[in-house]
């Protein structure tokens, strides 16, 4: 078990804050670390940045989040890691696909040949818009911030053969989405999957999908490794262990 001196905390909407601490961790883009909150639980937590001060940003979902999200400069960030395989970052067009706070793991990737699209229920989602400057398209369910839809609304005004890599992450309903528009088209994509997550070591296996630990075996997996899981899209397991279908 690590720690880390808490420096800042940056509300970024009404239920994500993001937490920066130094450490000399060498962590890649799309990993993560399993946070623990003394007597209450332990909860994976991917980077928003990857510098000398690295950061984190959570989402309020539970009591282990809410402390989290809460620490002030002073406390500290108990935590083991990094974990998890890194998304593959290849030179040239990149298009980064956000939901929400899976827009976070995709920040450290921006360089300046990286487009993006951001996508919420409504304005109140979308975070890390200024990374992006002019090269951003953002969708909302309900327009009030950008066009009205869905991200695959975005991607329909989108030239995908100029791009040679898509990075996508956020709720697997919407990556599902993204996978089915992409999947019979020649584009190179990586998708990083959010699942239940206990052990971050691949002991626990309530991460899996079909035979594969996420947290080890990813969380990012290739459009061609995505073709071969009937589970992705269609079902998970619970915290509890209990299977249930999205």
């Amino acid at each position: 078990m690590k720690y880390a001196y808490i420096i800042d905390n940056v509300q970024e909407s009404e239920n994500v804050n993001t937490i920066a601490f130094s450490s000399d961790d060498d962590i890649k883009p799309g990993q993560f670390i399993m946070a623990w909150v003394p007597g209450i639980n332990e909860i994976p937590l991917s980077f928003s940045s990857i510098n000398k001060i690295k950061k984190i940003t959570v989402k309020i979902y539970g009591e282990a989040s809410e402390h989290v999200a809460h620490l002030k400069r002073g406390d500290y960030l108990y935590y083991s890691g990094p974990y998890g395989k890194p998304f593959t970052i290849v030179p040239g067009k990149k298009l980064l696909i956000g939901a929400g706070t899976g827009i976070a793991p995709l920040i450290p990737i921006i360089d300046g040949n990286t487009y993006g699209i951001i996508s919420g229920k409504s304005k109140k989602d979308i975070i890390f818009e200024n990374h992006f400057k002019d090269r951003l398209k953002i969708v909302t369910d309900d327009g009030s911030c950008g066009m009205k839809g869905y991200v695959t609304t975005a991607l329909k005004t989108v030239d995908l053969d100029k791009f040679d890599m898509l990075y996508v992450c956020g709720p697997e309903i919407m990556l599902k989405s993204v996978f089915d528009y992409i999947k019979n088209i020649n584009v190179n994509a990586q998708f990083s999957l959010e699942r239940s997550m206990k052990c971050g070591i691949g002991l626990c296996d309530s991460c899996s999908i079909n035979g594969y630990q996420v947290c080890t075996d990813g969380p990012v997996f290739s459009v061609d490794q995505l073709k071969n899981m009937d589970e992705f899209g269609r079902t998970k397991l619970q915290y509890s262990g209990k299977r249930v279908y999205f």
